[in-house]
């Protein structure tokens, strides 16, 4: 992996610079210049433009309690082809664009969600949730997701919760010392 890391890093800038060498030839210096400037400023609106549709579609889904994992792989892609578009160069450029036009941006989702799915299968990918490996849910623990085949997740507490997944409550209910709850910070 790191060799293909590498190969990517020396071999994308020695294209690039082939092939704007080719354009300056072909349309001249400052033609060349502004192409740069003008694919820069085009995509980064059209990343903008997409990113923000993409936010708000993935907003609707959540709010729906639906997991939205088309809005995040188009997320990425489009993370992904605004940073290509900011780099100099026609096949960054041409890649760019790729990830954020829909229609293209649709087939590079399934290649990549294929690809996911792949590695996940053959296990040289793992999925893990939370920050460093851990669950980010106080009732999963790390032992894995709320809801185990063994019943309803437990919290620290002991309590279990029985709702939908996106309906785990994201703190735990601490008793103080004279039978009242501690006062809660509103965010």
């Amino acid at each position: 992996m790191l060799g293909r890391l590498i190969l990517l890093f020396l071999l994308t800038p020695a294209v690039e610079l082939a092939l704007l060498i080719q354009v300056d030839r072909f349309i001249g210096f400052w033609a060349t210049i502004a192409l740069i400037i003008v694919t820069g400023i085009v995509g980064s609106h059209l990343a903008r433009r997409e990113g923000l549709s993409t936010w708000r579609r993935l907003n609707r889904r959540l709010q729906a309690g639906d997991l939205p994992g088309t809005e995040l792989a188009d997320g990425i892609i489009i993370l992904v082809a605004g940073a290509l578009l900011i780099t100099p160069g026609i096949l960054t450029d041409v890649i760019g664009f790729l990830g954020l036009i829909p229609f293209t941006r649709t087939r590079l989702r399934r290649v990549l969600m294929r690809w996911f799915q792949n590695k996940v299968e053959q296990g040289t990918l793992q999925v893990q949730f939370g920050m460093f490996g851990g669950s980010s849910s106080p009732l999963g623990g790390p032992a894995g997701p709320p809801h185990s085949p063994d019943g309803p997740a437990r919290s620290p507490s002991g309590r279990t919760w029985e709702g939908r997944p996106q309906d785990t409550p994201n703190h735990v209910d601490e008793v103080g010392d004279e039978g009242s709850a501690p006062p809660s910070s509103s965010s």
